[in-house]
């Protein structure tokens, strides 16, 4: 419909640029000028574009780090897509070392909030609250207050593409058993995109995110945990 659409429209611009006929009958009718061929113009070849060449494993590990430790502040959103391939989207607060947010927006009711040394999954529809402590959880490298990827976990795979540079790490240290983590960044700015936990038992989790901020400091009250969490982690 759209092709059809847009040929007729361009058959009628060239029925109304077409010349018009002279008047025979009009003594005033001068006869038309014949018309001056246009020049024709030779297209410049596009240049090709350059041959992309993948970025070398120790350069992108070294990047990586580099990018965590100079993001010690990061405030921005996120969409995350669980293993039954439900979307849930909502804010993300980072404070390094050790204190993480993420502020999930209706219809989710979670909140995961990590104060330095444990980690809470507070679900405000059933009221419970699950402690957990940060060294059990995938991604309790990144809250350190230096990364060093080489050291603080196993380098299972890193590939570079023209759309994306991908790290995938292994944790064996993860509450259940080893954890996969797969960390995505953008090729040029080397900012990270995405990053995809597949868990002890398979389930994956993707998270991306959008927006960051990496210069706002967040307030210091969105990484408590009330005295709840020593109550649980004592028994």
């Amino acid at each position: 419909m759209k092709r059809t659409a847009l040929t007729i429209a361009f058959s009628l611009a060239l029925a109304g640029a077409a010349p018009l006929q002279a008047d025979p009958s009009s003594a005033n009718t001068k006869p038309a000028k014949p018309a001056v061929a246009q020049a024709k113009t030779t297209a410049t070849p596009a240049k090709p574009a350059p041959p992309f060449v993948p970025m070398d494993p120790l350069t992108a590990i070294q990047k990586a780090n580099a990018y965590f430790n100079a993001a010690t502040n990061m405030t921005g959103d996120f969409v995350q897509i669980g293993p039954d391939g439900k979307r849930s989207e909502g804010k993300i607060f980072v404070q390094r070392p050790g204190k993480l947010r993420f502020e999930y927006a209706a219809p989710a009711t979670l909140e995961i909030v990590a104060d330095g040394l444990s980690v809470a999954v507070h679900d405000r529809k059933t009221a419970t609250k699950d402690i957990y402590f940060i060294s059990q959880t995938p991604l309790k490298f990144l809250l350190k207050d230096q990364v060093d990827l080489a050291s603080d976990v196993k380098i299972i795979d890193v590939k570079s593409e023209p759309s994306a540079v991908t790290i995938l790490v292994e944790d064996k240290a993860t509450f259940g058993g080893t954890s996969q983590i797969k960390l995505v960044f953008d090729p040029v700015k080397f900012t990270l995109k995405q990053w995809q936990v597949t868990d002890p038992q398979g389930y994956e989790t993707l998270v991306s995110l959008f927006n960051i901020d990496l210069s706002k400091k967040p307030d210091p009250n969105l990484f408590q945990i009330t005295q709840e969490r020593l109550l649980n982690t004592n028994n």
